[in-house]
């Protein structure tokens, strides 16, 4: 570690200083593949707007993200990089990277088997269904998606080699693969098969697919270059003990994170029952509310969890929380103006977005995900924050207390679900759905935030208390003043009641320009110190970056 000066405060920063550089490469990559995301979006409305196909599709994709989740980016990734951390610490690299060979190994024997045997039985369970059952549409997407599970798998344990070696850059920018070659595949086969939506989205499914094994190839040669060989090894996997120990540890991950992901799973086949352009509806939502949501949000625990890992591993806790509350501050007065913003310009935005001339996305469909957008707005900032909370654990290597949190957030965010299906009308079902994940994710922060409270006071609330109320009171003043913009540039440049694209566009510029004047002043009048901090950031970023 270079040397730094001996005061503690520049102590403290260092480490915080070092998280925001990492954080920026991390937001810049992934912003690079979540408006790649949000473009691929933009095409599957206009070819199939929210269509029962389109609906089907988000179903069946679901399914390998699941495994992703379980086994990706989710519990083996968690339980993975803190055990890899400490190997290459205490270790060194050569025997941290024959470790990750045993994993990946291990990966590949239990998911390839996995995939198999769900691709085998989605034949039995085809003729179990009615031949007019809109349940039947989805399995041929699953069929040929199911292997992308195993892929993208391998491809998040690559990318979490890649971030604990501190190569933040490759692995943000591995999932811009999946979004090019999804967005050139729709502008290509589309159409070309126009009037054949049942083969397009059959070749897209096999777009994905060869998107998987992109991500795979894509971190390999950077890997190389640290050593690594990518060679599986089957004979006598368990008798490594840190792989066992990952497999401890990822036990209870697993089950978390596996009640986590089974509740999405639910919320899209709730949606489908409830409403076949539901999941549709609720997928182009998701896609706006991900694009800020992974650029920051996101970010930050990709570079915290390796953070904490190498924090805990020294037992530096004093650091590790300072660490945590600076990202907390950072991350509240970044994604707050976000949340607000989205709530209150929800409709604008989806019409903007989505609702292209020509295309299947109608003013229908745009009235369906705008309430969906409204619904996940305010968790945009709770979403966030959880994200910054939850990789303290996985540093701390205590999978357990996740667990137990994730499973109470099931328990409500199913009761509620269920809830909004029955009492709801038509048209509104799906944005219990999407407020009932707002209000459980709500849920499980608190008291994620109150776990560790009474961790000796690892996380001190007044450190960042203060600065989460601040921005919300700042962005619902923009909020506001957003909506008075945006109502008289619509009646300044509205022809005949409504906006030419063109005009959509200038508006929505104009409104965007005020929102952050007022949210920045606003910020700069009730909580300087705040902006202070996040400029002082940058600014010993530039200097030591110059140096």
């Amino acid at each position: 570690m270079s040397a730094v000066p001996d005061t503690r405060a520049e102590h403290a920063q260092e480490p915080a200083t070092r998280v925001l550089r990492a954080v920026s490469v991390v937001s810049l990559m992934t912003a690079v593949s979540r408006v790649l995301g949000l473009v691929r979006e933009i095409a599957m409305a206009y070819f199939f707007g929210t269509s029962a196909l389109k609906s089907a599709f988000d179903l069946a994709f679901v399914i390998p993200n699941l495994f992703r989740r379980l086994f990706g980016e989710g519990a083996l990734s968690s339980a993975f990089v803190p055990v890899f951390s400490e190997s290459l610490v205490k270790e060194g690299r050569d025997s941290a990277l024959r470790f990750a060979v045993r994993v990946i190994s291990l990966l590949v024997a239990v998911l390839g088997a996995v995939t198999v045997l769900g691709i085998l039985l989605t034949w039995p369970l085809a003729g179990l269904l009615p031949s007019d059952s809109r349940w039947l549409i989805p399995l041929p997407m699953l069929r040929i998606m199911l292997p992308y599970a195993l892929l993208i798998c391998v491809a998040a344990l690559l990318s979490g080699m890649l971030n604990a070696l501190g190569r933040f850059a490759i692995a943000s920018l591995t999932p811009f693969l999946l979004n090019l070659i999804w967005i050139v595949t729709l502008c290509v086969a589309c159409p070309l098969l126009r009037g054949l939506p049942d083969t397009q989205i059959i070749v897209l499914s096999w777009a994905i697919l060869a998107a998987g094994l992109a991500q795979v190839l894509f971190q390999l040669p950077a890997l190389a270059r640290e050593g690594f060989r990518f060679r599986l090894k089957f004979r006598a996997l368990l008798s490594d003990p840190k792989l066992r120990r990952v497999l401890t540890l990822m036990a209870p991950a697993a089950l978390g994170i596996g009640i986590i992901q089974i509740n999405v799973c639910l919320d899209k086949f709730l949606a489908f029952w409830a409403d076949p352009a539901a999941p549709a509806a609720l997928e182009y939502a998701e896609r706006i509310v991900y694009l800020p949501l992974g650029m920051f949000g996101t970010a930050f625990m990709t570079v915290l969890l390796p953070t904490f890992s190498r924090q805990a591993a020294t037992g530096d806790m004093t650091l590790m929380r300072e660490t945590l509350e600076r990202a907390i501050r950072n991350l509240a007065v970044i994604m707050a103006p976000c949340s607000a913003a989205l709530l209150v310009l929800a409709l604008p935005v989806i019409s903007l977005i989505y609702n292209i001339k020509g295309g299947r996305f109608d003013e229908t469909s745009a009235v369906l995900s705008a309430r969906a957008l409204a619904a996940y707005a305010p968790g945009l900032l709770v979403f966030s924050l959880q994200k910054a909370l939850t990789p303290v654990f996985y540093g701390l290597q205590d999978l357990k207390t996740p667990v137990r949190v994730s499973m109470i957030g099931l328990v409500l965010n199913v009761t509620l679900n269920v809830t909004s299906v029955a009492v709801l009308p038509h048209g509104w079902k799906h944005v219990g759905i999407a407020g009932s994940t707002v209000l459980s994710s709500l849920v499980n922060g608190v008291m994620l935030a109150v776990l560790l409270r009474r961790r000796g006071a690892f996380l001190r609330m007044a450190g960042c208390a203060g600065a989460v109320v601040s921005a919300v009171l700042c962005a619902a003043l923009m909020a506001f003043a957003a909506l008075a913009v945006h109502a008289w540039c619509r009646h300044v440049l509205a022809q005949d009641g409504t906006l030419a694209k063109g005009a959509e566009i200038a508006a929505m510029a104009v409104t965007v320009a005020a929102g952050m004047a007022v949210y920045g002043g606003a910020m700069a009048a009730v909580s300087r110190s705040e902006l202070r901090e996040m400029v002082g950031d940058v600014r010993r970023r530039k200097t030591r970056k110059g140096a």
